[in-house]
């Protein structure tokens, strides 16, 4: 088989596998579709429980109270297809690799999954609740305070990616460390610029109160460490290993 033969036909899968991911997920939010409202209520019921009494949230757009549902419930198919969307990307590269990066690839696929979803529970369970009752508190006097579905949706999915993230950095310290890019030494010398990072993302990534930031900042840095006591258990054997083999 020829090169342009051989490239043609891992595209043809890559299409294929593709096809069958996107297909998932329209097939479950297909399915979820008839309960769009109540997955809306459910996203919105931290902003609803912190609105003063007699608040409610608005909807300045024409199509919004339709589109916003929808875009929701397709969030929340992806979400729930996710393990055969990685599955279907796992198939596709997996035919490349060695055995030791498929030993490492499908444990790390797994961890950061799990931790992209902690990091939204997290922001959905403990920031949200915190950030509304302090926007809550801070209105002043007179203001109704409220919000369009739209713009609570943006924020809402920006916190989610901005949560998300933050919990893959052990995951992205690992793969720094196993691929040779940077040493745990210097990850440690590099330990203070980490911590004013971390809290300079908390205040771009979160409303501009000291709690929101800090509930970014410090499970970014200690996420952080912990991406540099794992990589350091990881690699530690086989360091062993070759001080007894000189000896």
């Amino acid at each position: 088989m020829s090169v342009q033969d051989t490239f043609m036909s891992h595209l043809v899968e890559l299409r294929d596998r593709l096809l069958r991911a996107i297909l998932a997920v329209v097939i479950i939010f297909l399915c979820l579709f008839a309960w769009a409202r109540d997955i809306y209520n459910l996203l919105a019921q931290p902003m609803l429980a912190a609105l003063p009494a007699g608040g409610q949230m608005i909807a300045t757009d024409v199509v919004g109270v339709f589109l916003v549902p929808v875009k929701v419930t397709l969030m929340t198919a992806f979400l729930v297809a996710l393990p055969y969307v990685l599955y279907q990307f796992w198939a596709f590269v997996a035919p490349g690799l060695y055995v030791h990066e498929k030993k490492l690839m499908v444990p790390l696929i797994f961890a950061s999954t799990m931790l992209f979803l902690c990091g939204m529970a997290f922001a959905f369970f403990f920031v949200f609740p915190v950030v509304f009752d302090f926007m809550s508190r801070v209105a002043p006097q007179g203001v109704a305070w409220m919000t369009d579905i739209e713009k609570y949706w943006s924020f809402v999915i920006t916190t989610f990616m901005a949560f998300g993230l933050t919990f893959e950095v052990p995951i992205a310290v690992i793969l720094l460390v196993k691929m040779n890019v940077v040493s745990i030494a210097k990850l440690k010398e590099v330990r203070p610029y980490v911590v004013v990072g971390a809290f300079v993302v908390g205040a771009i990534f979160t409303p501009p109160d000291v709690i929101s930031q800090l509930m970014l900042a410090l499970p970014l840095w200690l996420l952080y460490e912990l991406g540099i006591l794992i990589a350091g258990l990881m690699i530690r054997p086989p360091n062993r290993a070759l001080e007894n083999l000189e000896k």
